[in-house]
Order: structure tokens, then sequence, then C-alpha cells
């Protein structure tokens, strides 16, 4: 469905995507990690046709994307974007009138759950109201592919919780390819099914859900015991404190010996570690 081919784009001495190659299936809920300036804003405006890239291909559902051909099967949602100043009730209607696929029930249904006032007009809501308005719109939508750029910026956990509850049910009801940007991994992981990690403009990782929970483990103990060990795992991170240590492994399993115990690594010290080498004694 989205389709990248060695893509570099760079802003005056800026390289924001660095020869990145990528390819995401039809359907499927991807987060898309990365520390700031990693490039994620960038990828997701590529794929929208907002900005050209400066060397690679780009294509969405089979076909090329440019700035002059911006693909209809993509609906891109940036944080902080606007709506007209009309009532909420008015923007839905709206965008049932124009887009022949709209789904005005689940639009309508989301809207009452979230108890989002429909009589208020845009400007009149807080910021939260206002970004959980504009993604139900966007998940309502008819577009194959959406594209959600930090869609949770400025909501409290509560907000955050109802938002992945809003995600996985429009996905239910319509599956399709949905990436969504934010550093909240541990929170969102309950909806996605597949991590994609950019850091420097480049793809680190892209792997599912379940792979990792498999693959990402801590082994801890003494470190004259764990370091023998290491020689033939992927550490992409250790800690000591004195003669202990934990070492973050990305690798097999494996059974560890006496005085060694091992344990999960979370989502979000996964990617800590893999992007920052974390290493520390």
């Amino acid at each position: 469905m989205i389709e990248f081919s060695n893509v570099s784009k760079i802003y005056k001495d800026t390289t924001a995507i660095d020869r990145l190659t990528l390819n995401l299936p039809e359907r499927g809920i991807y987060c898309l990690l990365g520390r700031n300036g990693a490039g994620k804003t960038t990828l997701m405006k590529l794929a929208a046709g907002h900005i050209a890239a400066n060397e690679g291909g780009i294509a969405v559902d089979g076909q090329k994307v440019s700035t002059g051909r911006m693909p209809e099967s993509v609906n891109y949602i940036e944080s902080g974007s606007a709506q007209f100043n009309m009532r909420a009730s008015a923007l839905i209607d709206a965008a049932a009138e124009l887009q022949g696929d709209f789904d005005r029930g689940f639009a309508r249904e989301m809207v009452k759950r979230f108890e989002l006032n429909t009589r208020k007009k845009y400007k009149q809501l807080s910021f939260g109201m206002k970004t959980m308005l504009t993604t139900i719109l966007t998940l309502a939508s008819n577009a194959k592919v959406i594209l959600l750029d930090e869609p949770t910026l400025g909501f409290d956990a509560i907000m955050r919780d109802q938002f992945n509850t809003l995600l996985l049910e429009s996905y239910q009801a319509r599956p399709r390819l949905i990436v969504v940007s934010t550093h909240l991994i541990d929170e969102i992981a309950k909806v996605i099914e597949r991590l994609i990690i950019i850091d420097n403009g480049r793809v680190l990782t892209q792997a599912g859900i379940g792979e990792i929970d498999e693959k990402a483990y801590t082994l801890s103990g003494s470190a004259s015991v764990i370091e023998p060990l290491l020689g033939g795992l992927n550490c992409i991170g250790k800690t000591t404190a004195g003669s202990v240590m934990a070492a973050h492994i990305y690798d097999k399993r494996i059974t560890p010996p006496g005085g060694v115990s091992i344990g999960r690594l979370s989502l979000q010290d996964f990617f800590i570690n893999l992007v920052g080498g974390k290493s520390n004694g």
C-alpha cells in the first residue's frame, strides 16, 4: 500500500530522510516511533504528497506520489491541525456531504461516547476536544490510508485511553492501513500490530509486536556471569551497578544459567536502548 524506495529528503544542510526503503501492506495498525527530529513527520508528509523527495520513489496503492499528484487514498492529519470554525455537528455534516463513503453513524457514536459538545463551534472546544473531533472526522473518512502524527498530544491519561479505543474500533469496523506517530508506545501497544522505529532518517527496525515481545528481554545478575553470554547475542544496551549487570537483548531467547534472571523488556525500554544505545557503568 505504501512503498518507499531509497528515498531521501534534505532541508538545506539537514538530511531528514536518508535513503529510506520501507514497504507497508494494505492493512494493519502501525506505530511509527523515533526521537524528536528522527524524520517521522517528514516521512508522513512525503507519503501524503505534501512535500517532495529529493531522491527515490514513493507509491501509494500502486500510484506514484508527488506534490503534483497527492494520493486521494491518504488522509494525513498533523498534530494541531485546525478545522473551519463551525459547530461540531456542522463539521460532521459537511464531511459526510463531501465524502460519499463517510461513516456518519460511527462519527456520531464516537462524539456521543466521548461527550463532545456538538453545539460548540470548533474554536470554543478545548485543545484536547479539537484534536479528538479531528481524529473522529479522519477515522470516519473513506481513506484507505490514515496517517496520524502525534494525535494524542495534549490529551490526559483518560483521553489517551479513549483514543486507543477509538482507533481499535475504527479499524475493526473498517480494516485499512493506519500509521500512528507517538512517543507513548506502551499505552498504544495494546492496539498496534507492528512497530516501525526510525532514527536519523533511516529505519532501524520494523517488526510485529509479538516478535518484539519474544525477542526483547533483560538478563540480570552478576556481570562476571552475564558478560560471557553476550558474545553470541544482540545486546542493545546494558546497565551496571558495581558487580551487578542488567543486559538488554534483542535476539533469540536463551536459557540463563543459575544466578541469572530473565525478564520482560517493555516496548518503551526496547526503544530507548535500541535508539539510545543505553549503556551505564
